[in-house]
This record gives C-alpha cells, sequence and structure tokens, in this order.
C-alpha cells in the first residue's frame, strides 16, 4: 500500500482528492492548515476522516513539511493561496505560500526521495487564450499576482526534474466545481444568491469564458496522472475542452433552479482590465492519450450536484457579502 501526502487536505479539491485516494486503497497522510481550534476544514464531516492521519500545520514551514512527507511514498501537492482578487493586495502573501511552500515540498522530496512528486498548477498561468484549446505547449503569461506566483512554483518544480531528477509532475486543472467550493468561486456565488432568493445577481465580467470541470473528474484526473508513468518533468492540464461564458453560466443554473435572474456589474469583482484572463479552453488529449482518464461528467449533470449540495449547506456561506 502506497503511503501518499495530500497537502491542502482541508481545502475544496484536496479533501475529494484525499477521499477518492482512500476509496482505492492508498494510505493517506492529510496536511491541513494548522488552526487554534483544531479544525481539519471539509475532512471535519468525512466519512474517511478516521481512515487518515491528519497532520495540521503550515506549509510555509520547511521542519513540519519535512516531517510530514517523511515516510511517504509520493506527495500530491495543493496547498495554496487561490483568490485572484485578494492576490492584488496581498501579492508577498502568495509568494509565501505559492512559491515558498512548493519550495519546501520540492526540497523535503528530494531529502527524503519519494518517488512521486504531482504539483498542483493552475489554467490561469496560461493567461488570455493566444490559441484554443489550450495545450501544455501554450505560453504563460502572469496576469495576476496569483498567477504569477503559480508560474513561478512550476518552474521550480521543473527545475528540481532537470536539475536533481526529481520525479515531478505538474498537474494544471481548468476551473474545478462542485460540493465545497469556496464562496469566491464564480459557481457558487451564483447558486448562493439565488437560494437567497436575490432576484438580481451581482457578478464581475459576464464575457470572459471558462472550462469548467466537476470535481470528481479533477480528482481522478489527479490520481491517474500519479499512476502514468509518461509524465513525469512535464504539465498535464485536466479540462473537458469546451467553454462557456460567464453570463451564459449564470443564465443555465438559473434555468437548472427554475427561477428568472437580473445580472448586475459589480464594481469590485471586476478585475483590471490587463489582469482579466478573456478565454480558457482546454485541450485534454494530453492527459487522454497517457491514461485511463475520461470526464464522467457534463456540465447540465455537475451542475445539478452541485445545486442539490449548497441547497443543504446555503446557510454556511455569506451570499450577501463579497469576501476577496
Amino acid at each position: 500500500m502506497k503511503k501518499v501526502l495530500v497537502t491542502g487536505a482541508g481545502g475544496f479539491i484536496g479533501s475529494h482528492l484525499a477521499e477518492s485516494l482512500v476509496e482505492q486503497g492508498y494510505s493517506v497522510r492529510a496536511f491541513v492548515k494548522y488552526n487554534s481550534q483544531n479544525n481539519w476544514g471539509w475532512l471535519e464531516d468525512s466519512k474517511y476522516k478516521n481512515e487518515m492521519e491528519v497532520f495540521s500545520g503550515d506549509i510555509r514551514d520547511y521542519d513540519f513539511v519535512c516531517r510530514a512527507i517523511r515516510g511517504c511514498d509520493a506527495v500530491f501537492h495543493l496547498a495554496a493561496l487561490i483568490g485572484i482578487p485578494y492576490s492584488y493586495i496581498t501579492p508577498l502573501a502568495y509568494i509565501k505560500t505559492n512559491v515558498v511552500g512548493t519550495y519546501n515540498v520540492l526540497q523535503s522530496a528530494k531529502e527524503y526521495e519519494l518517488e512521486n512528486i504531482l504539483i498542483t498548477s493552475t489554467s490561469e498561468t496560461y493567461g488570455t487564450a493566444q490559441y484554443v484549446p489550450i495545450d501544455e505547449k501554450h505560453p504563460m503569461v502572469g496576469q495576476s499576482p496569483y498567477s504569477a506566483s503559480k508560474i513561478a512554483a512550476d518552474q521550480l518544480a521543473i527545475s528540481y526534474y532537470r536539475s536533481f531528477q526529481l520525479p515531478v509532475k505538474i498537474v494544471r486543472p481548468f476551473n474545478t466545481y462542485g460540493p465545497r467550493q469556496s464562496a469566491r468561486a464564480i459557481i457558487p456565488t451564483i447558486i448562493n444568491q439565488i437560494l437567497r432568493s436575490q432576484e438580481t445577481i451581482k457578478l464581475g465580467n459576464l464575457h470572459p469564458t471558462r472550462d469548467f470541470t466537476f470535481m470528481a473528474d479533477t480528482a481522478n484526473g489527479f490520481i491517474e496522472i500519479f499512476k502514468s508513468d509518461k509524465l513525469f518533468g512535464e504539465i498535464t492540464n485536466i479540462g473537458t475542452n469546451e467553454e462557456i461564458s460567464i453570463g451564459d453560466l449564470a443564465k443555465l443554473i438559473a434555468e437548472l433552479m427554475n427561477v428568472k435572474i437580473k445580472i448586475v456589474a459589480d464594481e469590485p469583482r471586476v478585475r483590471p482590465e490587463k489582469s482579466e484572463v478573456e478565454r480558457l479552453c482546454c485541450d485534454n488529449s494530453k492527459l487522454l492519450a497517457n491514461s485511463n482518464w475520461k470526464p464522467q461528467y457534463d456540465l447540465t449533470r455537475g451542475l445539478l450536484e452541485t445545486v442539490e449540495w449548497f441547497k443543504f449547506h446555503q446557510y454556511s456561506y455569506k451570499a450577501n457579502v463579497y469576501n476577496l
């Protein structure tokens, strides 16, 4: 049985991934962010939490990361700051967490000679699409401090593969959605405003397009990349090869929830003009060719499951507050 460390295991994708790994028979050590309440994030309510070894710490702390990695065969590194608007306010926090945190994982994995290191990237590293669908050869453009920090982390990981033969793989998901997602994300934002009987929905830019992948497909993509023996030292996209504009997405969600809405622009939610990523559409052919991965959810099915989950958890979110 392989023992794997999942950093960011208390978060949205991390918690689903940790659960999927348990289901597939892996021994999971879950790294969650330390807090005085000893709260394990989304793992608190997981039916598998007693089957995981939980470590509470800070990804910015090299000594603790080293301790967490010791005894593991592999690491899935998902711990990161991900909110784009917040990165405009405090870029340094993103450098410390996303770049230094990734260094801590890479150096610790090198020290203990792990056999598989998956570093989580983001489609935001591509910036606005220069061609579509976007394959892994697309140039990287830092259009926000967040995306710049992830580009730096990716390049650092690749340097460890080239310099030290560290068995690194870069996993680059496009926009993942589903149960447990942050209220900052666009789909929970729309759903929660509708659930609070708000006929007028406040959003940012409506014209950008995104490629949305349901969380179960993203988690399975991580595991399939992990299993592959062909993707070391490389970047691999996870996405559906389909895109939809934010405006059309809001209309689709409203239709699925059987309500009529009016959409208005909310200035705090609008990105600076040169920072907005106008178009993202994934070329997933590399993942399809090098693994057994196939997406199981289309957008409608994934949205219906997401809406049902938020109906039961809506009061855990402050739909009327825009939190950077």
